[in-house]
């Protein structure tokens, strides 16, 4: 063969290379006449949102405590220091509140939230802290018991037993830490993790007058932007997507409205939506009634103090569907302007239906026959009291409707002090709020990809009984029964049936099933259904529906079996969807609220989309359900039945230097990226 001949094949070879690496690093492909971010993964960036109590937040004052060797000084964890909590819970709660009217700062301590991905990834990462050990999965408590005992007894603060405590301790440890563990393994660079921490205490509108934290976010995905060349993936948390809602109807006010559109399609890619409780949560009615301790080491009612002090304890109360206001984006541009009152009304179908379109009732409370100045009098002062009449309590019930228009808080005003309080907040930070009320149904956000997450088939509270506790405020209320959504049916704490409007499945264990679900009225009028397992599996479990019709308004229930030792994962992906758009569902069976950020079959997925997603090969609209194999060394393990690592097809075993046991041997054989190729 001649010189130029090699040198024609040569220069060939060159050129075919070029064009298959331009393939797979183009940032943007044109299809059906749509521009789509395809190829380059590198120029994505991951926004994590976080949710309510889940960023720390650090002391910036000086505060001497008497009685404690423990102080505040600048810099100081406040949440969460469980070690000056238990041991200077006074001095702490001048920290960690605010005043209920204004939300600003006690005179002698103030806190402001902590900023990166440590501010998010543990809470107390020095006190409660957790390793693992043994086998896989086992989790093993870091401190010793006595000495907790001891911290608590001394600041008056006593968790019961050392079951409790292992109970509690989980969930103040690791937050998104396993979330930062999943993107290192994947050779994710740290600067394409962001995170946005933010004062979980205020409303939306504090938030942005005290922070400016929502012109932060927006520059935020500016510089992300510009920083790696390509749009961002937006992870929000409970709370966080309600941040993240505010956010979008706020850009409406700060950009030209032709341009809403065009910044949105730039800056996002996709929106992951995690145990969003898209119309508010009961636990929100417990915690503020009669306390709730989200795990801390603190009693009910100092709880129920801390809690009714931030802005944003009314943020997250449950809501009606059938209840909106008018349009405020559009309310702005007219002659009525920024100050004009936005009514508060509701669908005929409201007062057609019981309970608000809820399960059942939220609140049942009994109301004494007597008036007092002071808040529920003790059982003392009303027996020393002979003018009282003896007479049985009156109990009222409420819908959702009733507890977010502030009808409940109105009816207990004279009773409970913190009543004018949440009446307040309510009014002023929520329906007053000049951007958006909060207590409204939430419309598909208008961005390329939305996928809604969240956990379903555990216990969830529903609806609660109160009673008078005889004790002062802020323990003056006692909570008699719980209503729990269990499989379909609702169950009281006794385990009695109840009566009510019961949905297809049970909630994640702090928001109900009614509210998580509520994104697929998202979806388009034809869905398809796939059921798999979570854990890895051969294809042989996996169960399918296409082109399902979809009522808006209405569930949707797929026509499944399951297997009762199996815990699946059911999407709900688009079939039919507006052009340029998808909305997918995904229902994870037994995965709670809390734990639903380290679920690893959650990471698992989140992973293959996202690479189905960019990558230019990809011809279908989801990443296949077919099967799913392992895709880190943590994923293979030990067939002790077999003698030999679990999918061999994967894994093989190859020890390393300070393996323990047989299952830490287990290895990939190939690297991730080539296992990635199978779900293209």
């Amino acid at each position: 063969m001649t010189a130029p001949h090699l040198l024609e094949l040569k220069m060939r070879g060159l050129i075919l290379t070029f064009l298959i690496l331009g393939t797979l690093h183009k940032s943007f492909t044109v299809i059906n006449g749509e521009e789509e971010f395809k190829g380059d993964y590198k120029k994505l960036s991951g926004i994590i949102i976080p949710g309510f109590a889940s960023t720390q937040l650090r002391a910036w004052s000086i505060l001497d405590c008497p009685y404690s060797p423990l102080d505040f000084n600048p810099l100081d964890l406040v949440w969460l220091d469980t070690t000056k909590l238990l041991s200077a819970v006074n001095c702490w709660l001048k920290c960690i509140m605010l005043e209920p009217y204004n939300q600003t700062d006690h005179p002698e301590c103030k806190s402001r939230p902590d900023s990166g991905l440590s501010a998010i990834t543990e809470l107390d990462p020095g006190y409660i802290t957790e390793f693992r050990g043994g086998r896989k999965g086992d989790v093993f408590i870091g401190h010793r018991w006595d000495v907790v005992r001891e911290l608590q007894q001394q600041a008056g603060e006593v968790v019961e037993s050392r079951e409790k405590w292992r109970r509690i301790r989980r969930p103040l440890s690791s937050v998104w830490k396993e979330w930062v563990k999943w993107c290192i393994e994947f050779g994710i660079e740290a600067n394409a993790i962001i995170a946005v921490p933010y004062d979980w205490r205020l409303s939306p509108s504090k938030l942005e007058e005290r922070d400016l934290y929502f012109h932060k976010l927006k520059l935020t995905f500016e510089t992300a932007y510009k920083l790696r060349g390509g749009p961002s993936l937006v992870f929000a948390h409970s709370l966080g997507n309600l941040v993240f809602r505010y956010f979008l109807e706020w850009l409406k006010l700060e950009v030209a409205p032709k341009e809403y559109m065009n910044w949105l399609d730039k800056h996002i890619h996709a929106y992951f939506a995690v145990g969003s409780p898209f119309l508010g949560a009961t636990e929100t009615i417990k915690a503020a009634l009669s306390g709730f301790t989200f795990g801390v080491p603190i009693s009910e009612g100092t709880a129920r103090l801390m809690f009714n002090s931030f802005g944003s304890s009314t943020w997250m109360l449950p809501f009606s569907k059938y209840c909106k206001t008018e349009d405020k984006y559009w309310k702005h541009f007219s002659d009525k302007g920024k100050e004009a009152h936005h009514a508060y009304h509701c669908e005929e179908e409201e007062f057609k239906r019981n309970y608000s379109g809820w399960p059942t009732n939220l609140i049942n409370i009994e109301i004494p026959s007597f008036h007092s100045s002071d808040a529920y009098p003790s059982v003392l002062d009303v027996m020393e009291n002979t003018s009282m009449e003896c007479s049985l309590p009156t109990q009222l019930s409420f819908n959702a409707r009733e507890v977010a228009d502030g009808t409940f808080f109105k009816a207990i005003e004279d009773y409970d002090p913190d009543s004018k309080r949440l009446l307040h907040q309510l009014q002023k930070s929520y329906h007053g709020d000049p951007v958006l009320n909060p207590l409204t149904p939430w419309d598909r956000p208008p961005l390329k990809n939305v996928f809604c997450i969240y956990g379903v088939d555990s216990k969830t509270e529903v609806g609660y009984y109160f009673a008078p506790s005889g004790k002062p405020y802020p323990d003056n209320w006692i909570v008699t029964d719980v209503i729990y959504e269990i499989e379909g049916s609702l169950y009281s704490r006794s385990g009695n049936l109840v009566e009510g409007n019961p949905g297809a499945t049970s909630g994640d264990e702090t928001v109900a099933y009614h509210s998580l679900s509520w994104c697929k009225n998202w979806l388009g009028p034809t869905v398809n259904i796939t059921r798999t397992p979570q854990s890895e599996h051969d294809g042989s479990d996996v169960q399918v529906e296409l082109d399902v019709t979809h009522d808006r308004g209405a569930d949707i229930i797929p026509n499944m079996t399951r297997s009762p030792r199996v815990k699946y994962i059911t999407y709900y992906e688009d079939s039919e969807s507006i052009p340029g758009r998808r909305t997918a569902v995904w229902e994870l069976d037994k995965v709670n609220h809390r734990n639903m950020v380290r679920s690893p079959a959650l990471m698992r997925e989140l992973w293959l989309e996202m690479w189905h997603d960019i990558n230019p090969a990809a011809k279908s609209k989801f990443v296949t359900k077919a099967k799913r194999g392992p895709l880190r060394d943590d994923d293979c393990y030990w067939d002790y039945g077999k003698a030999r690592c679990a999918w061999p097809e994967y894994c093989e075993y190859r020890y390393a230097f300070g393996d323990v046991h047989l299952g830490q041997s287990c290895r990939l054989k190939d690297s991730s990226e080539d296992l990635l190729l199978y779900y293209i």
